[in-house]
């Protein structure tokens, strides 16, 4: 019988997100630090972080990113991520971290305080992660609040991949005009432009991503 001849450029294997760990307080966060140098335990792998606003989209794109619609808990109530949430990349076995959205104006101060704490800690104690993937509305002009993110990664030397959602919202000719806006205003770093409703940008989305869990970011 003939056989098929195989295909000389294989189909990359699926990209599956798995649930490794979420983290509510700086005492957890410190557990999981030590658990992870602990003999034995399968890890040192490079981890990237997701932040942005809290009504930015986060949840929706993690969930786009993997193919499911209960993965990351979404909600027409902005703020729905109040913990650190670790993700396992399968097969590569890097991870990416879901870190609180801020900005939230209905939660307390003392809520407020703790997870911009909790993100600091983890932005400042992490020696894996490589670089921080920073959620921005293409919608909106640029925040304050992003203004102070991107500021602040650039303090601490922490690479960046831009991301700008909701890109389905704006015409082609905003969402490249807000793109220059915010390339100029980080320094060279491009953003990818996506949209978890209609798919837009997701592969180079993770390619992006995929380059900065190897340290490898491209401005």
């Amino acid at each position: 019988m003939p056989t098929s001849e195989p295909s000389p450029h294989p189909k990359p294997p699926a990209r599956r997100l798995e649930l490794e760990a979420t983290i509510y307080t700086l005492e957890q966060l410190r557990d999981h630090g030590r658990a992870e140098d602990c003999p034995g335990f399968p890890d040192g792998a490079p981890q990237v972080a997701l932040a942005g606003r809290s009504n930015v989209g986060k949840s929706t794109l993690i969930n786009a990113l993997a193919g499911s619609k209960k993965l990351a808990k979404t909600s027409s109530t902005p703020g729905k991520t109040r913990s650190v949430n670790i993700f396992r990349v399968l097969p590569d076995g890097w991870k990416l971290v879901d870190l609180p959205g801020y900005g939230y104006a209905r939660a307390s101060k003392t809520d407020r305080a703790k997870w911009a704490k909790l993100i600091e800690a983890y932005l400042t104690s992490t020696p894996q992660l490589k670089a921080v993937a920073m959620l921005l509305d293409c919608r909106l002009p640029p925040q304050q609040l992003d203004l102070d993110l991107a500021a602040y990664l650039a303090n601490i030397d922490m690479p960046l991949v831009a991301v700008l959602t909701k890109a389905d919202k704006c015409k082609q000719a905003e969402r490249g005009a807000r793109a220059r806006e915010w390339k100029d205003i980080l320094s060279g770093y491009a953003p990818v432009v996506v949209s978890a409703k209609s798919r837009l940008g997701l592969d180079a989305l993770w390619a992006a991503l995929e380059r900065a869990a190897l340290g490898d970011v491209q401005r």
